[in-house]
């Protein structure tokens, strides 16, 4: 087992990475939640029956009365209409605050449930028990909830650290191949970010058997690399925006399919293409960076371009939780392995992506 230290002051926490951590989930969540007696757990359709059956047991046996809720697979359920679904659930259930919830499954169950957390009796602790690639590496860590609204993405939503972050790569043997794609849209986003070393070894693993084979050293490379990010800056006020490369444009991809046709990590794939191509423009990308990162992102058979109209993107970009005012910061590479977060005026960052748009089709 690999362990993780997220350190932030009265709210740090573990982040355990090791095959086989499921069965002993009972063990880990008692040592982070000594007095709790009731874990409310919130899984959905497609993980609670492949995975309920090996965690509750090891719940139980660690001493925790247990309560499950299954929500339906899928970004639907992400919504305020869930989030009071759960809440009443919990109250039903005798949910005190020193009480936890544990969530087991991907990054929706993960926001929902945190943020349910967040909430319920003014804030309880919560466990994640990633599923998913895409939560592994990425939600699951840095303490960041959230429902959906109709006006977008994560617009509802708190910063609240979990107790524990367990994460067993065994799982990930049970996802198809849409899905592990789309969590290495997340992978190979932080090699873009933070580390071309990290960048290379993905580009020399150009596979799900490649990547599988060193699973444990991905899931501590990027939760490592998100770690820092975090203790350096909780709040989204800085350095974590770097966090965000491709999101910008990809939130745009993913309001363009209604959230179903496109996948997160398929529009943060196309995203970071077009943002890779955006800075090459701006000169503040060295040419090639684009065509380099479209290689990579092609062997996964990520998406390098989404359908998306001008009026989808400028809804996107002006409810983007990055903007301030009539500015936005987009995240663009310096080079491969370094992030440039650049100021901008909202229009301009518009115009730009129209004027690629229009020489893509010329």
């Amino acid at each position: 087992m690999k362990t993780l230290t997220v350190d932030l002051p009265g709210r740090g926490y573990d982040i355990r990475i090791g095959a086989g951590l499921l069965a002993r989930a009972g063990e880990l969540c008692r040592g982070a939640l000594p007095n709790a007696s009731r874990l409310f757990v919130v899984t959905d359709s497609h993980v609670g029956p492949l995975y309920l059956g090996r965690v509750l047991p090891a719940l139980k046996a660690a001493g925790f009365e247990t309560a499950v809720s299954e929500i339906p697979a899928g970004e639907h359920s992400k919504s305020p209409a869930m989030l009071a679904r759960l809440w009443e659930e919990m109250m039903a259930f005798g949910l005190t605050r020193t009480d936890a919830v544990a969530a087991l499954g991907g990054g929706v169950v993960g926001d929902l449930a945190g943020f349910a957390a967040a909430t319920i009796l003014r804030g309880v602790d919560f466990i994640q028990i990633p599923t998913t690639l895409l939560a592994q590496v990425d939600s699951s860590v840095g303490g960041k909830v959230a429902v959906d609204l109709q006006h977008g993405k994560n617009l509802a939503g708190a910063f609240w650290q979990p107790r524990l972050v367990l994460m067993d790569p065994d799982t990930l043997e049970t996802l198809d191949e849409g899905t592990f794609s789309d969590g290495m849209a997340e992978v190979i986003k932080y090699g873009c970010i933070a580390d071309r070393d990290f960048f290379d070894f993905l580009t020399a693993h150009p596979s799900r058997g490649g990547v599988m084979g060193e699973i444990e050293r991905v899931l501590y490379t990027c939760c490592d690399i998100k770690r820092r990010v975090v203790m350096e800056d909780e709040r989204d006020t800085g350095l974590r925006m770097i966090l965000n490369f491709g999101h910008t444009i990809g939130h745009a991809f993913e309001l363009a399919g209604h959230y179903e046709t496109w996948t997160h990590g398929q529009a943060v794939a196309a995203g970071m293409s077009w943002a890779a191509r955006l800075g090459e423009r701006l000169k503040v990308t060295p040419p090639g960076t684009a065509e380099e990162l479209q290689g990579l992102l092609s062997a996964f058979r990520l998406p390098l371009d989404i359908p998306c109209g001008g009026e989808t993107m400028a809804e996107a970009v002006g409810v983007d939780k990055k903007g301030k005012g009539d500015e936005i910061t987009v995240i663009l590479l310096s080079r491969i392995g370094a992030a440039a977060p650049t100021r901008m005026k909202k229009a301009e960052l518009l115009s730009r992506l129209k004027q690629l748009r229009e020489e893509e089709r010329t």
